[in-house]
């Protein structure tokens, strides 16, 4: 199989469409047509299938995708690899839960961004389901997750120590009127976050049954709205001490089985290290100091 057509493959998988490809890759429809027909016939599969709109894969092909992802990102390992001297440059692509980019990372990101100017960083953010599955498909060189976690296809270590608490609205003095609020609805980060896992696990210990859960993917948004008095949620201590400061919301302590949590820094087991991840990820370690003393 040929590298380009393997690549000309995953662009017309991710368009749905045989000239969205072509011009992303700046070329014409007709070679990528021709592309996708020999790549078919050495493999013997159909890999799509035809309709009005476009292109769909086939389950050949999307069985083939995964494994596309990982040829190219080798290729582009190999290319670092070959490139670097142990000067930290090129693209870093890492992932963060948004509540350890708020808390944790901007200190690193700032003296990253002062100290390493070759290196284009990129960072996104999500949930840790999320972060885990784009790690294992090559689409992030490592990500900061909540633990614990256990992967085949991972390595980890762990970076920093988290305080959760649970977050409600002034009108909550104690734990012990949870369970006499009507309607008690979660105020959560998307499904896949672990902090909304623990939160529902820590409710019902409390034999408290809450309404379906809001969904948000912005920290203020979230906190706003548990101060607003429409639900509780679960964060890291540091994230609602502010809010807590300016008497917004109520924070309450948890036992500590309930309470801490680590994060890791995870990759893939084989993974090539770059300068520039070793140099971002010993720069998160040396920062940690402003987070909790349990660090």
């Amino acid at each position: 199989m040929d590298v380009a057509d393997l690549k000309t493959f995953e662009a017309v998988v991710r368009h749905g469409s045989m000239n969205k490809a072509a011009q992303e890759l700046h070329t014409v429809q007709s070679n990528v047509t021709a592309r996708i027909q020999a790549l078919e016939q050495e493999l013997g599969v159909a890999l799509f299938q035809r309709h009005a709109r476009g292109v769909n894969a086939t389950p050949a092909g999307q069985r083939i995708l995964p494994f596309v992802a990982r040829i190219s990102k080798l290729l582009a390992e190999a290319e670092s690899a070959a490139k670097d001297d142990g000067t930290p440059h090129g693209v870093l692509t890492l992932g963060s839960l948004e509540t350890t980019m708020a808390l944790r990372l901007s200190p690193a990101l700032s003296g990253f961004a002062r100290n390493y100017p070759d290196v284009r960083l990129v960072i996104r953010s999500g949930t840790t389901e999320g972060l885990i599955r784009q790690v294992v498909e090559n689409q992030l060189d490592g990500a900061f997750v909540a633990g614990p976690i256990d992967h085949p296809e991972i390595a980890q270590e762990r970076v920093f120590t988290e305080e959760l608490v649970l977050v409600t609205s002034q009108a909550i003095q104690t734990l012990k009127d949870l369970p006499k609020t009507p309607g008690l609805r979660t105020i959560v980060f998307q499904l896949g976050c672990s902090y909304r896992q623990r939160l529902e696990t820590i409710l019902a210990g409390m034999g408290i049954v809450t309404a379906k859960p809001l969904e948000f993917g912005s920290l203020d948004t979230i906190i706003n709205c548990v101060a607003a008095g429409i639900g509780v949620t679960l964060l890291p201590r540091g994230v609602v001490a502010a809010a807590a400061e300016n008497a917004r919301i109520n924070v309450h302590a948890l036992p500590r089985n309930r309470a801490w949590v680590e994060t890791l820094f995870i990759r893939r087991h084989e993974a090539y290290v770059s300068s520039a991840l070793k140099a971002f990820v010993a720069m998160a370690r040396e920062d940690q100091s402003g987070g909790s003393k349990h660090d």
